[in-house]
């Protein structure tokens, strides 16, 4: 097949690593739910090599991740990536320290986010750390006029995807246990929501 390839992804990948970088640093085993590509797979496992990343995605996007994971086999920290449906909750997953997912919760609907944070409950381990990268909405507005395009874009796509509300987030996250590490700020008005599970 043609590997696939996201020029957001390319975009992104040096901004998330650097926050990333310290933010996974007391880590050793990464999920990452909604893999894409691949492209952060393999780039993150590439630069993080204290880490086993977990690459996972919907059944029919696992060739084209495995496309990427297969031209850098050389990585012994990054496992090929497996089928993950998480509205299946216990997720069939070990437990892990560290959990990492990006531009997934606007695409989601409104029960999979749920679900989403949910299912954190059983896979991420107490003291462990979750950061999720994406556009977020604040006090219900959007931060940007690009966003707010992008936003009427993902409806036309899919009636049920949107850009989340941070606070709405920030409450599933809460009610699973978790507490806000830090709120960064990315380029293209986009945020890296870091938390610790207490």
């Amino acid at each position: 097949m043609i590997k696939p390839f996201s020029q957001a992804c390319e975009n992104n990948k040096n901004p998330i690593l650097k926050i990333l970088k310290e933010a996974f640093a007391p880590v050793q085993s990464v999920l990452e739910i909604g893999s894409g590509t691949g492209q952060h797979a393999v780039y993150f496992a590439e630069h993080l090599p204290h880490l086993i990343w977990q690459p996972t995605d919907l059944e029919e996007n696992l060739d084209g991740i495995a496309c990427w994971i297969e031209e850098h086999n050389s990585l012994s920290n990054l496992k090929m990536p497996r089928s993950l449906d998480i509205s299946n909750i216990p997720w069939p997953v070990a437990p892990v320290d560290g959990v990492f997912s990006a531009n997934t919760l606007h695409i989601m609907g409104e029960p999979e986010v749920v679900q989403f944070f949910e299912g954190l409950s059983y896979a991420l381990v107490s003291g462990g750390t979750l950061c999720i990268y994406g556009p977020f909405n604040y006090a219900g507005k959007f931060t940007s006029d690009s966003n707010a395009q992008f936003n009427k874009w993902l409806y036309q796509q899919n009636p049920k995807s949107a850009i989340r509300d941070f606070e709405w987030v920030s409450q599933l996250a809460e009610n699973a246990g978790l507490v806000l590490v830090k709120d960064h700020p990315m380029p293209a008005n986009n945020r890296l929501l870091q938390w610790r599970r207490a």
